[in-house]
């Protein structure tokens, strides 16, 4: 059996930063629909189908950054971790379960700024991604940027856990059909697009959860009213808006990262080809 030539951190770095700031630009109208859809307090009055493009300032700069990490992670993990064939599956989910917690860390600030102003959450005093971001530091300080932190990794593993080992074994499969590694980044694209899918449609739930967590704008003060539990959460959205909700927006939640993950899994392929020379 070949042995598959492996990319570098750096080539890694920078073919992440290239594919998650494409998917995340081309695809940000229809995440804005999925996030108004989540929104507690319904989709026209979170801002219906106006001004779509809300809050694509924090994705701009937290983008790059944020799927390099978890791209350069992944690709280190993937080679560092020595198991047996039949266990590659295990080293997958493992690999990127550790690097969506690095990913998160870049991305979830960008995510509280962009869901805020995806839902009009300050209205005119929150005009722009800037002006949001000041606005949460002055009502909860730094920890307001990882409001959600949590919730986010929890919702990200069972993700990535699903994706990337169906991805790497789509791929392999794709690969042994056409006796061909690697695989040209449109194939490559097209596992992205189905694993990517099935794990977004599994795990809408805990994208509503997450999206619920973010725009809570509630000031955290131990000495008043605490922040409801995660599970409490659960247990409000079951009692007043019944288990449907747990699925608002699984539709274009669907559509999006089946879209995206063969736009971000077919880019990072080709620009990580055309970095190591393929």
């Amino acid at each position: 059996m070949s042995s598959e030539k492996k990319p570098t951190f750096v080539q890694s770095l920078l073919a992440g930063g290239i594919a998650g700031t494409s998917v995340d630009l081309l695809f940000f109208p229809i995440d804005t629909i999925k996030t108004r859809l989540q929104s507690s307090q319904g989709f026209r009055a979170a801002g219906g189908f106006s001004g779509i493009y809300k809050g694509v300032g924090s994705v701009v700069v937290g983008s790059a950054p944020g799927a390099a990490a978890f791209f350069s992670t992944y690709e280190t993990m993937k080679k560092n971790l020595h198991f047996a064939e039949e266990l590659a599956p295990v080293k997958h989910m493992i690999s990127a379960s550790v690097a969506e917690v690095a990913a998160c860390l870049i991305r979830v600030p960008t995510e509280v700024i962009k869901t805020r102003m995806q839902t009009s959450t300050y209205g005119a005093h929150g005009a722009s991604s800037l002006a949001s971001a000041r606005l949460v530091l002055a009502n909860d300080g730094l920890r307001g940027f990882y409001r959600g932190f949590g919730i986010t990794v929890m919702r990200e593993i069972p993700f990535t856990s699903l994706q990337f080992p169906l991805y790497e074994l789509l791929k392999s499969q794709l690969s042994e059909k056409v006796g061909r590694k690697p695989l040209y980044a449109h194939e490559a694209a097209v596992c992205g697009s189905i694993a990517g899918g099935f794990a977004a449609a599994l795990t809408t739930p805990l994208d509503v959860l997450k999206t619920r967590v973010m725009l809570d704008t509630r000031v955290r003060d131990s000495s008043k009213v605490k922040l409801p539990s995660l599970f409490s959460r659960l247990r409000t959205i079951y009692a007043v808006e019944g288990p449907k909700a747990f699925f608002a927006g699984v539709v274009p939640r669907t559509l999006w990262i089946s879209a995206g993950g063969a736009v971000f899994l077919g880019v990072y392929e080709w620009a990580v080809h055309g970095l190591m020379g393929i």
